[in-house]
């Protein structure tokens, strides 16, 4: 698997400085924390999963792009269609198992694969019920997480592993009362991160509840605002990214769901400036919440998170857009951390626009090398736009 898969050679060559690296289910997870990109959420009554993957609609198609989704039997689905879901998803995956063991589909090509499920005894039903199908998968995601389920959940995920020699990884969500209402969140928080710290291994990523959180206040937002205009779900993820965002114990968080869709995307071009970094964009009228959702997506990169809860096609390669590397991302980068190991002090920048503390700065430079390696890193002159203008390769 590798971001931007759908481009040509030829297309990587002219976008990327250096191109994204490939990894699978078993990569480090470091690496995989960083590589799920706009994770697609599917329902578990969807019929079409694996024919969906195994036709490469992911390379080439309304999918293309996709590097991680989530079977949902959760709240995508009607409590009675708890049971249909699960035979469906056991199904879908069964179908995708056999394809790769009889060598018609590569493994090395399947998305990573987590299902969220509803309570923690779900996790043993499921995978006794896959069998040896469970080896696709790459976790769960654990529902309205909180401090009385928490420990329960991620024991689940321990005893899988352990009786069936996998390496299932936990994605818990952050979207209960407890963490939202001000007068509990501290103790919650602090508490939820007490268990997590306890099974680091499995922890591969942070999701944040934004939907949840917001229903909790009677709030839906337009598609012109973005989420970090809601006040108090932004003074929420504030305190999240203060407690799971810190270099010490540091955990990879991913930006809440953007819910608006369209069946196509909007007409951007760079402003003709100096400022490689301005946009211009042209919307029809039903498509103006895309500024909305760019900006979205900046503020999450700006606040820390990678990647992207995501519920339509359509967001896949916008989110993976946004999260390449620019070309002066990475030249400080390497800059900062050369002088790391060699001098301390303050560079100034190749780019002549900024002064380059090694010290306080070194945290980021790590951060942005880590991407490099998922995301590529783009020319001096391009931007994530020209990695949305190029149509996908046919994959014949």
């Amino acid at each position: 698997m590798r971001h931007f898969q759908y481009l040509s050679d030829d297309q990587c060559k002219s976008i990327f400085h250096v191109s994204p690296e490939s990894w699978n289910k078993d990569s480090p997870k470091e690496i995989l924390a960083n590589a799920l990109g706009g994770t697609l959420y599917m329902p578990g009554t969807r019929t079409q999963i694996s024919n969906d993957i195994l036709t490469g609609k992911f390379l080439n198609g309304q999918y293309a792009g996709l590097t991680s989704m989530v079977i949902c039997l959760e709240d995508s689905i009607s409590d009675d269609e708890v049971e249909s879901a699960e035979i469906n998803s056991i199904v879908q995956l069964q179908t995708l198992y056999t394809a790769v063991r009889s060598m018609q589909f590569s493994q090395s090509n399947l998305p990573l694969i987590f299902i969220r499920v509803r309570n923690p005894f779900q996790i043993k039903k499921l995978v006794g019920d896959l069998g040896a199908a469970s080896t696709i998968l790459s976790g769960f995601v654990l529902p309205k997480f909180n401090v009385d389920n928490g420990k329960e959940f991620l024991d689940q995920i321990v005893m899988v592993n352990n009786t069936y020699g996998l390496s299932l990884y936990a994605l818990p969500i952050l979207e209960t009362k407890k963490v939202i209402y001000r007068e509990s969140r501290m103790e919650t928080l602090l508490s939820i991160k007490k268990i997590l710290d306890l099974y680091d291994e499995i922890i591969l990523n942070i999701r944040i509840g934004a939907t949840d959180f917001s229903g909790l206040f009677g709030i839906r937002r337009d598609c012109n605002t973005v989420i970090y205009d809601i006040a108090v779900i932004r003074d929420c993820i504030a305190d999240i990214m203060n407690f799971f965002g810190r270099v010490d114990q540091e955990y990879v968080v991913s930006g809440p769901v953007w819910e608006y869709f369209q069946s196509s995307g909007p007409n951007m071009k760079h402003n003709n400036t100096n400022d490689r970094n301005r946009l211009e964009f042209s919307f029809p009228i039903d498509n103006e919440y895309h500024e909305a959702f760019i900006q979205e997506i900046l503020l999450d990169k700006s606040n820390g998170m990678v990647g992207k809860t995501i519920i339509h096609p359509s967001h896949i390669k916008l989110v993976n857009a946004l999260n390449a590397v620019t070309h002066e991302e990475y030249m400080d980068s390497l800059s900062i951390m050369h002088h790391f190991h060699s001098q301390n002090g303050v560079i100034a920048s190749v780019f002549h626009n900024k002064m380059n503390e090694v010290k306080p700065h070194y945290h980021w430079a790590r951060k942005i090398l880590l991407k490099s390696k998922v995301y590529g890193v783009l020319h001096e002159q391009q931007s994530f736009i020209q990695l949305l203008q190029f149509n996908e390769r046919v994959h014949l």
